[in-house]
């Protein structure tokens, strides 16, 4: 509940304004926040990576989404305090600096959420190149997938910017593509089609009781891929109306929103193909549709799903690019990455950077391994983002804002924690594709110590 606590050093819910002494405006009101939240949750995650769920669990599809709902909630509810009581855009980074006063911790943390929104991209266009786009032409995927990141940077480069309004037409047809769904399913019971038996059935690697544990844990983070996204919303708290009342409530909404329908979709994708036949396929609702006695063209479907999975890969190249831009601005990353191209005003050195890393990652990974990384890289954000919650109890501040009960955080650091660990079972590749990044970030900001030192010692 809201509580009302002071702090000499904060000065609660005021407008940021930016070096040029102007505010970002505030326009972004309660259901328009709900939806943009949504938006950003929606996309890749279930339109791609469902069949490799099930290749991880079996016919109890559900139950991964169902503990990666539970895992979001929580993580939500520290995302929920952390942006009432500081609205502020910057989100986890913010957050781990004033926590722990570590730049370099508070770097790496920025740097993974970058990495992550570069994974996450790759990972769409992976989709976007794969059975979705196989439904309507017959093409090289690896091809398809590096010109399709090479078509999201020139859009970059050209200035492209959508509006919320713009993102909620957006929402609308990635909601309508998974509704489908969910009404086939609901056509499909009442016509005494599929097979129930299948939602009960969890088959793992092995039979022993820890074999089950790692399997369904390594199901549940990957298919934690799903329910990324909102942790970026909170980026809009200075462009948001009375962030502090308006972000707990809509945190919720959203996250339980996606949440529902992403078990819905399950139950149904389970309900009518056999786990087998999902894991297969790189666009697995696309056999959903494919197996239900409803006459609903499969093109149509694949046509929602890439535009889905487009819009998901485009809000993270321009995230990813942005990020970079603003460390170098801020002097933790070499300052050419801060570099705008003068006539559309972009960053293009950073678009460049991260472009550069995507195709390098659309060329070595699937969309299994690409997901799993982009998973990985936020739960061990969302584990220190947990701990900060706790931390930061001590820093009042005078305005009120939501608390959330302390079992909340302390249950949810464990989760994560055990989500990024070894017990899920994940595959090595993983792990080695996520350090990279991690250790390109400290190579660059190793560079750019030196470069900042000798500057200095110059003067």
């Amino acid at each position: 509940m809201p509580e009302s606590h002071e702090a000499p050093d904060d000065q609660g819910p005021v407008d940021s304004q930016a070096p040029d002494g102007v505010p970002l405006v505030r326009a972004i009101g309660p259901k328009l926040l709900i939806l943009f939240i949504v938006g950003d949750i929606l996309g890749t995650g279930i339109y791609a990576t469902t069949g490799a769920v099930a290749g991880k669990v079996g016919g109890a599809l559900w139950l991964p989404f169902v503990i990666g709902f539970a895992v979001a909630l929580l993580t939500a509810a520290s995302y929920a305090e952390l942006v009432g009581k500081y609205p502020r855009a910057a989100g986890a980074a913010l957050y781990t600096q004033r926590a722990f006063r570590m730049p370099f911790l508070t770097f790496i943390v920025a740097f993974m959420v970058m990495c992550s929104g570069l994974s996450s991209a790759s990972a769409a266009a992976r989709a976007f190149a794969g059975d979705y786009l196989g439904e309507l032409v017959d093409i090289s995927p690896t091809l398809v997938a590096i010109l399709f990141v090479l078509a999201l940077a020139a859009l970059n480069l050209r200035g492209v910017s959508e509006s919320v309004k713009t993102n909620v037409v957006l929402t609308i047809v990635e909601l309508t593509g998974l509704l489908i769904i969910v009404g086939i399913g609901i056509v499909a019971v009442f016509a005494g089609e599929g097979d129930p038996g299948r939602l009960g059935q969890i088959q793992t690697s092995g039979d022993t009781g820890y074999a089950v544990l790692t399997g369904v844990m390594g199901a549940t983070a990957l298919g934690f891929f799903a329910f990324v996204g909102f942790e970026d919303s909170v980026n809009m708290a200075e462009e948001t109306i009375d962030p502090t009342r308006n972000f707990p409530r809509a945190l919720f909404i959203g996250v339980g929103l996606t949440g529902t329908v992403y078990i819905l979709v399950a139950l149904v994708s389970s309900l009518l193909v056999d786990h087998r036949v999902l894991e297969k396929s790189s666009g697995p609702l696309l056999e959903v549709v494919k197996a239900a006695d409803v006459s609903f063209p499969p093109e149509l479907f694949a046509v929602i799903a890439l535009f889905a999975v487009s819009n998901s890969a485009l809000i993270n190249i321009m995230m990813a690019s942005r990020l970079c831009y603003g460390m170098a601005n801020e002097g933790i990353l070499p300052g050419a990455m801060g570099r705008v191209l003068p006539h559309r005003r972009t960053p293009v050195v950073g678009i460049v950077f991260v472009t550069l890393i995507a195709v390098a990652l659309v060329s070595t990974g699937e969309i299994e391994g690409l997901g799993d990384t982009t998973s990985f890289l936020l739960l061990c954000v969302f584990a220190v983002v947990n701990v900060t919650v706790l931390v930061l109890r001590k820093d009042r501040v005078e305005h009120r804002h939501f608390r959330t009960p302390t079992v909340l955080p302390v249950v949810g650091t464990i989760a994560t924690a055990l989500l990024a660990s070894p017990l899920t079972d994940r595959e090595t590749d993983v792990y080695v594709r996520a350090g990279l990044l991690v250790a390109l970030g400290v190579v660059l900001w190793a560079v750019n110590r030196v470069v900042m030192g000798i500057a200095a010692r110059r003067r």
